[in-house]
């Protein structure tokens, strides 16, 4: 006898859980990337075009990597990109540590640039190592139902990465850049290896189930999950002449294979379906296939219309999160250096730090609440889950329409607050929105090729804001500035260090506030669009029984 698959909050999958975020949270160290690149700029020399790049490499590194770790994932599970992930962490963040180490008031060499941005590059690669793992473990350990909370829950933890690591580094080695770098080799590296041992797949248990009037299961017929890959459930077509609505005489032609949960949509017709008087018609009949909900992958993704309206979404707002999230450092140095002549490096640093800290912990929360509201709308609503890119993408107008407005160093939290919330939003549906569109058995294979979409926008928009800050700080070369002096004195090169205030940027924001309204346009199609395939897909569901 089989013995039966833990219960859903039995201790192993709990444990998977726990497993899952940990490495989670050790594979988000890019979103710090902010908190010293300011440090890294002044002491090495480099322009913000300059550390634009160098932050994109590890953006490009997590993005670009997401079809091949997918298809890793899928099918060579968890080892391989855990162990990639450990070492990768640990050699990239040693590396950047070993070049800021030796480049003390000296320019650095185009060779060492180009291992800088090598460095950062493989980190980003062992974040998308990491987070392919988790979700993928965690989507297939735990019912549709909840599908939506426990996939925010883990990538919340994504999004906690640069609070909890920047935390621990402030308060054990405040003020040192190397040992954040130290922390972050290290501290990442060590969970990526705890998850060999704990984060795994844990097949779900069987719910008590009977056939429903559309295609739901109540009742208290027990059927088995489904295997892993293409498996199929097959049933014979049903030539009797038995009552299609009478329960008792309706048997399953292969039971130990999943049923589609109520929340799929699936067409339940009488050839499905085969009563206990048709044997000897059984036996001629043809078998035909039932997958457990849609199964799109490969070619037929790209030729999907749904697969490029996702992919610009993200596109357009991951690109606007991406390049806030690089440059917040910079926008409050510009803030607080704009017509202060008590100009402090100290005091500098800890706003910069705030704002990654808010930035953080408010990514975190935007990926649990996204989900929790997920499936507050699929389950309580019944609307597709498609409707929460609304949501995220009006959060991220209102970042960017606040940001514009904010001429204070005092005031830029409130906008870093909603960007986050908005930026880990979207991380905390769209897997969501991709297994519903796509299917679950190639989930991260589907998610690396719509992860690709944050390298446009994130290129695009990053690269201009560097450009435009390196255009208003090579004005203040001229030395007009009263705290010119000052910066001097604190240590930053006055050269690099725009004095304007929300003039430095502000003309970038614009650009991304356009592009988010563009965005919110498109959710609203992408809404409705699912909403009206979701109506089609029910009224397909056809009872056909011979009289």
């Amino acid at each position: 006898m089989e013995a039966q698959p833990p219960a859903l909050l039995s201790a192993p999958r709990m444990l998977t859980l726990v497993g899952s975020i940990l490495v989670s949270l050790s594979s988000g160290t890019n979103y710090i990337y902010s908190a010293y690149a300011p440090q890294l700029g002044a002491r090495l020399f480099l322009s913000h075009t300059q550390l634009n790049v160098i932050g994109l490499a590890g953006n490009v590194g997590v993005y670009l990597s997401g079809p091949a770790w997918g298809r890793v994932v899928d099918t060579r599970g968890p080892r391989i990109p855990l162990i990639s992930a450990s070492a990768c962490l640990l050699i990239g963040y040693l590396g950047i540590r070993g070049i800021y180490d030796n480049g003390a008031g000296t320019a650095i060499s185009f060779m060492h640039l180009v291992i800088l941005i090598a460095c950062t590059f493989i980190t980003g690669l062992a974040g998308n190592a990491g987070l392919a793992v988790a979700v993928n473990t965690t989507a297939k350990s735990f019912p549709e139902t909840s599908r939506g909370t426990i996939t925010g829950l883990v990538l919340s933890g994504f999004g906690l990465s640069a609070f909890f690591f920047a935390t621990v580094a402030s308060i054990a080695f405040p003020g040192d850049t190397s040992a954040l770098l130290l922390v972050l080799g290290l501290g990442a590296a060590m969970p990526m290896l705890l998850g060999l041992v704990i984060v795994r797949q844990i097949p779900l248990p069987p719910p008590s189930t009977t056939l429903g009037i559309e295609g739901g299961l109540h009742g208290r017929e027990g059927y088995h999950p489904i295997p892993s890959g293409d498996a199929a459930l097959f049933i014979h077509e049903n030539d009797s002449h038995t009552s299609l609505l009478d329960p008792t005489e309706l048997v399953y032609e292969a039971p130990n294979y999943h049923v589609p949960e109520s929340s799929t949509a699936v067409e339940l017709v009488s050839d499905r379906i085969v009563s206990r008087g048709s044997s000897a018609k059984r036996s001629a009949s043809r078998a035909r296939p039932v997958h457990d909900g849609p199964n799109v992958y490969g070619k037929q993704l790209w030729l999907t219309p749904d697969f490029y309206l996702i992919f610009v979404i993200m596109s357009l707002l991951s690109g606007t999160g991406l390049m806030y999230i690089n440059n917040v450092g910079s926008i409050s140095q510009a803030l607080y250096a704009k017509g202060n002549p008590n100009y402090d490096e100290l005091e500098a640093l800890r706003w910069q730090a705030a704002q990654v800290s808010t930035l953080s912990v408010c990514n975190f929360a935007g990926r649990i609440l996204t989900g929790l509201i997920a499936d507050l709308i699929r389950i309580r609503l019944r609307l597709p889950r498609a409707y929460c890119l609304c949501i995220v993408s009006t959060l991220f107008v209102v970042s960017q329409l606040s940001a514009i407005s904010i001429n204070d160093v005092a005031h830029l939290w409130k906008a870093t607050a909603l960007l986050g919330l908005a930026y880990g939003g979207l991380f905390g549906i769209a897997p969501t929105i991709i297994i519903d569109w796509f299917g679950l058995t190639h989930l991260s294979e589907n998610w690396g090729y719509v992860s690709l979409s944050p390298l446009v926008g994130g290129n695009i928009f990053s690269l201009l804001f560097g450009r435009n800050l390196d255009s208003h700080a090579s004005d203040d070369d001229t030395g007009t500035h009263s705290s010119l002096p000052l910066v001097r004195r604190g240590g930053l090169p006055s050269e690099r260090q725009c004095f304007d205030g929300r003039d430095c940027y502000v003309s970038s924001l614009y650009v991304t506030a356009t592009a988010c309204l563009i965005a919110l346009g498109l959710s609203v199609w992408a809404g409705m669009r699912d909403q009206r395939k979701t109506t089609e897909a029910k009224r397909e569901v056809v009872w056909d029984a011979e009289d």
